[in-house]
């Protein structure tokens, strides 16, 4: 009987794991950088039984890398599982912030992530090639730019997302390497100003853009969550908002994510 229950174990763990989804490090390569940077890949178990896939782009914070979310989430093979969807996560350098820097041409991750990466990904892998299949989202760092390129890129991406995202960099001058990408902020006030996430909602049509926001109340990244939200509704751009306990940390965007993911599924599924 023991013996019997054991391989009927055995047989079940087997059928899992042929259906899991698959993690691949792809090696993609940037025009605009001159220079090869690997992405994390993941494609759901029936995958090569699909015609086209949605897909979610998804971003590290500052000082990480493209490995960072499949390290520490590895619940993400379960998602892109039950949602039948590819999530990339991209490499965006330990702080690029996601931006053609103005001041150093070796930095131009909005290019990257934006145009050539997501150029590559559609070549090579089975996706809906169209913004109605594609979002974007991201921590930290890797929040402020989901935002960020999804506004100035609309055609590209259907939906956005951001867990305790830098919204607002201009209340952060001196941290995080920024001052290398967009140059002094006294000096460069209007610079900084521009290219801010909360500033950018001009960009936004009502209904235009799928948006969802989630932050940690006591996250150090509150305040400008809070000033986001508040300018959103303000311009009457619809979004989802959610505040729940919480820090700066993985616990919180390892439990984010799945509301994340949740969310645009629901977009692919009404077809953008």
């Amino acid at each position: 009987m023991k013996k019997t229950i054991f391989l009927s174990l055995v047989a079940l763990l087997c059928v899992q794991l042929s259906h899991a989804a698959k993690v691949d490090t792809a090696l993609t390569y940037s025009a605009a950088m001159k220079k090869n940077i690997k992405a994390v890949v993941i494609t759901p178990d029936s995958y090569n039984q699909a015609k086209s896939m949605p897909v979610v782009y998804l971003l590290h914070g500052a000082g990480g890398s493209f490995s960072n979310w499949i390290k520490k989430v590895p619940a993400l093979q379960q998602y892109a599982d039950d949602y039948q969807t590819i999530i990339v996560c991209p490499d965006g350098n330990v702080t690029s912030w996601y931006f053609d820097s103005p001041i150093d041409p070796e930095w131009k991750y909005e290019t990257y992530v934006a145009t050539e990466l997501v150029n590559w990904i559609d070549k090579n892998y089975n996706t809906i090639k169209d913004r109605k299949g594609r979002a974007i989202t991201g921590l930290s760092m890797g929040g402020h730019g989901a935002l960020y390129l999804s506004f100035k890129h609309q055609d590209v991406f259907g939906a956005a997302g951001s867990m305790s995202g830098g919204v607002d960099i201009t209340p952060f001058p001196a941290s995080w390497d920024i001052i290398k990408r967009l140059g002094d902020y006294d000096k460069n006030v209007q610079r900084w100003r521009d290219n801010t996430v909360v500033n950018m909602t001009w960009m936004l049509v009502p209904n235009r853009l799928a948006l969802i926001i989630d932050c940690g109340k006591d996250d150090f990244f509150y305040n400008v969550n809070m000033k986001l939200h508040e300018t959103l509704q303000y311009n009457n751009i619809p979004h989802d908002f959610i505040i729940r306990p919480g820090v700066h940390n993985w616990d919180y965007w390892a439990n984010a994510i799945k509301y994340q993911l949740m969310y645009f599924n629901g977009f692919f599924n009404k077809k953008g």
